[in-house]
């Protein structure tokens, strides 16, 4: 009996995307996981801001942790403001930090996240992404495939 498939990802609001990373990276898996959060990082969040472009995760002590990602100060926020670009702790089953932890180690992987969103019960999430780094020339190589397989369904939707 064949797996059944697992459902895409509940993005109701994406706050920040790396849309860089795909270029970069052959991304191999996917995961959805939580992310360690104070009250005014959620709050910020919420108004839109943060980035991920410059961020990775790595694996310390069977943990992940997402490093460089920038959260700004809450603007109505008190002087228990969080600190901007403090490492994040995300909250993966231990399954699959194994399995990270043991592709990043042997085969050489990297730690991508590609989006921050809050899915549909409010809770924020981190879309990180197992991928391994393309040379120059295997970036060009991709952007030809991808541009060949626009314009043969160009071709194919005008003919027919």
């Amino acid at each position: 009996m064949p797996r059944p498939q697992t459902p895409a990802f509940d993005k109701g609001k994406v706050v920040a995307e790396n849309r860089r990373a795909r270029y970069d990276y052959a991304i191999e898996d996917t995961f959805e996981a939580g992310i360690a959060l104070t009250g005014t990082e959620v709050k910020a969040l919420r108004f839109g801001e943060g980035s991920i472009a410059e961020s990775y995760a790595e694996v310390k002590d069977e943990e992940i942790w997402l490093i460089n990602s920038n959260i700004p100060e809450f603007s109505h926020g008190n002087r228990h403001n969080h600190e901007p670009k403090r490492p994040r702790k995300l909250l993966l089953k231990e399954r699959e930090i194994a399995k990270l932890h043991g592709a990043v180690a042997r085969q050489g992987m990297t730690l991508v996240p590609l989006s921050i969103y809050f899915n549909g019960r409010g809770r924020a999430k981190v879309e990180l992404a197992l991928g391994k780094g393309r040379k120059h020339h295997d970036k060009r190589e991709h952007e030809k495939e991808k541009d060949w397989k626009r314009e043969a369904a160009r071709l194919l939707r005008d003919r027919g």
